[in-house]
């Protein structure tokens, strides 16, 4: 059901509210009038500031370096906004952490996605936007509408912007390995598949191999995201004794803490090209790392989906209004 007025609410959850604003700039609009508590002991307060009757609302929140206490906020926000009688809400939710575990792969594990995906639907959410799942999969948990988007045109051209010659994409592993071929094909490159194990639930893999010619070539490791960035820095090493003569990295979404950060400061990536996605205060100082704006594909979804327009084109092309690249 459309709403009364066909002004499009923006809001922003404690951690999306930068995006939120890069978005409002794009469509013209405010953002919402909202407010987050954090009350001493944990608890979370969410309130609405200003009238969303009749309204389509958009929330802006991540599941980033806080998943626990930002999952709970789009929660409360959710609930908020439907006892509040907003005609629809859909959650712009550019990183869903919990699409990680997708699976129930040793026995009494819960499919912690899974559970998100009902707490979120069970809570009112009447649609889910979110950009490179870890598992694409996960759309199908959800009974609402999805809209699953893709970071890869807007990190290739500002990637091609930087004219690397002799260029080959490498995927840390094999399960990346279908992205990795997507990315090489629309830079006209080719690629390598490293191999890697991982023995336990920690943040620690071990590289065993890299299938692929990478000698003498610059090298672009892809990955849709890192925490500690102990595979990329890895790879890094092992491409630089297997010859590889510089070295740069992609990420759909950057998750570096401090520590990580300092890893990559020292290690032989020249340049980690992500988006924000995430907030993330610890990567501000880092040279190494460029982030570039998801913010304008997020603000055409949300125009689109209000106008009751296709999103899907989105998905086969992205408009050059969009893509907007800085040195």
């Amino acid at each position: 059901m459309l709403g009364t007025e066909s002004e499009i609410k923006v809001f922003a959850g404690s951690t999306g509210k930068d995006f939120a604003i890069k978005i409002c700039n794009y469509l013209d609009s405010q953002l919402g009038k909202s407010k987050v508590i954090t009350f001493s002991e944990g608890n979370t307060y969410v309130k609405v500031e200003e009238t969303v009757r009749d309204k389509d609302v958009y929330l802006v929140q991540s599941m980033g370096l806080h998943p626990n206490d930002e999952f709970t906020e789009i929660l409360f926000w959710i609930d908020a906004f439907k006892r509040a009688s907003a005609s629809s809400v859909t959650v712009i939710m550019p990183y869903f952490s919990y699409a990680k575990g997708d699976k129930k792969d040793e026995p009494r594990v819960s499919i912690r996605a899974r559970v998100c995906t009902e707490c979120i639907e069970l809570a009112g959410a009447d649609r889910v936007v979110t950009m490179d799942l870890h598992s694409p999969q996960i759309q199908g948990f959800f009974k609402k509408p999805v809209d699953h988007l893709f970071a890869l045109p807007i990190l290739c051209e500002y990637i091609k912007s930087l004219n690397i010659e002799d260029l080959v994409v490498v995927s840390p592993d094999s399960g990346f390995a279908k992205e990795a071929r997507k990315i090489a094909r629309y830079l006209g490159v080719p690629v390598a598949i490293g191999d890697k194990e991982r023995e336990g639930h920690d943040e620690n893999a071990k590289i065993i191999e890299i299938v692929g010619n990478v000698e003498g070539k610059n090298a672009l490791i892809v990955d849709d995201f890192s925490i500690s960035g102990g595979t990329l820095i890895d790879l890094a090493n092992e491409l630089r004794k297997r010859g590889v003569k510089k070295i740069y990295a992609s990420l759909s979404h950057i998750l570096l803490n401090e520590k990580g950060v300092a890893k990559l400061k020292d290690s032989p990536i020249e340049k980690l090209i992500s988006t924000d996605s995430v907030y993330n205060p610890y990567i501000m100082d880092c040279k190494k790392i460029k982030i570039v704006s998801v913010a304008p594909l997020f603000a055409e979804t949300i125009n689109r989906i209000h106008k009751r327009e296709s999103v899907s084109p989105l998905f086969e092309k992205v408009p050059k209004k969009v893509i907007q690249i800085e040195d």
